[in-house]
């Protein structure tokens, strides 16, 4: 089981987005490769000090997180340990303020090439449709997508302006004495690198853009409007770095007679007097096909009748919601003759007089039940 991101930085679930931040920091400066070369078990904190402050430093994936936990971002997408020292440096880098090397990791060695600066590439966003019944079951979607890619062909050379750091720095002399400041190279846009050749077709950065079907694993128990990532599926960077992510946001298409509350699902089944009063045997849409009840004779209007886990998985792994069927008396607007007759003589019947008995509950009684 994945450690929890809140015990990962050593702060409460109400902490401030500033104790997340300086909890980060002090997390990562402690386990920072530079003071502990070669030690696996502290790179390995740096990392997941990185991967927890990437979700909890975010208010979006944080209130997602905090709902879904670690499953809010599972399936090929989001964390899932799939942070790297680049991806670390290249979007973290300023949180370590001047604890190394005077301006972010301008000096930092031991990754990415003796302290070259890897770029990330830009992200790609898509909108995915899903029906109902992939959303219960969970579904793996192929898309295509136009992304951004090295041309065959492009060779690189170390940029000359910043010798291959990514970054330029400045020295000023202040009332405080010499200050250090780096900043990204002009020349190469902080990848190290400058274009020596390539083909025509290339942009004035050596890419080409090219259509590519990715495969999308999207779990069961995804809502609407949640967004997962595929990582590297977003445009190539350019030189030596790494590729951006594909970011998939979710959108539901409404059910024609399923309605979603959560991880249940409601029905509305009407039936006739003379199917309330006989009792009788219905079929119903079910996520995973049709499925029939029966209904006793003498059924109530308002009766609810609940499947079990008949609704929607749990997207953190806790179980499945129920199909909650609500049986609905169809009143008729008009009879003909013979049928007024009888409903007249029925109101001198004293069985078809209300009594309603201690088990047949109230309307308020039936909303408590449903959502306890």
């Amino acid at each position: 089981m994945k450690e929890d991101y809140y015990e990962i930085l050593g702060v409460s679930k109400s902490a401030s987005a500033a104790e997340i931040k300086k909890a980060y920091r002090k997390q990562a400066i402690k386990y920072h490769p530079d003071k502990n070369p070669g030690d696996e078990k502290a790179e390995e904190m740096f990392k997941k000090s990185a991967e927890a402050y990437e979700v909890l430093g975010n208010e979006e994936k944080r209130a997602k997180y905090d709902r879904f936990g670690h499953s809010a971002f599972e399936g090929g997408f989001g964390q899932g340990g799939g942070m790297n020292m680049d991806d670390i440096f290249s979007q973290f880098g300023d949180i370590f303020g001047s604890a190394f090397g005077g301006g972010g990791f301008g000096g930092f060695s031991g990754f990415g090439g003796g302290g070259q600066r890897r770029v990330k590439g830009s992200n790609l966003r898509i909108r995915v449709k899903l029906t109902l019944e992939e959303v219960a079951n969970g579904v793996e979607k192929k898309v295509k997508v136009r992304r951004k890619t090295v041309a065959d062909g492009v060779t690189f050379k170390t940029c000359t302006s910043c010798h291959g750091s990514g970054q330029q720095t400045k020295i000023t002399n202040t009332i405080l004495g010499r200050m250090q400041t780096a900043t990204t190279c002009s020349t190469c846009g902080g990848s190290g690198q400058s274009i020596d050749s390539k083909p025509s077709e290339a942009d004035a950065q050596g890419m080409v853009q090219k259509e590519e079907t990715v495969s999308i694993k999207i779990p069961a128990g995804v809502e609407d409007g949640m967004q997962l990532k595929v990582g590297g599926k977003g445009n190539d960077a350019p030189g030596n770095g790494i590729a951006g992510d594909l970011i998939v946001a979710i959108e539901t298409i409404e059910h024609e007679t399923l309605k979603r509350e959560g991880n249940n699902l409601h029905y509305d089944l009407y039936i006739s007097i003379s199917e309330a009063v006989l009792g009788t045997s219905k079929e119903i849409d079910t996520v995973s096909g049709k499925a029939r009840i029966k209904l006793e004779a003498g059924i109530q209007s308002g009766k609810i009748l609940r499947l079990r886990d008949k609704g929607i998985k749990s997207i953190n792994g806790y179980g499945t919601g129920d199909l909650l069927v609500h049986v609905n008396v169809w009143t008729p607007k008009e009879l003909n003759k013979e049928q007024k007759n009888f409903f007249e003589k029925m109101l001198k019947d004293d069985n078809f007089n209300p009594k309603p008995e201690k088990s047949d509950k109230s309307f308020f009684e039936k909303v408590k039940d449903m959502f306890a």
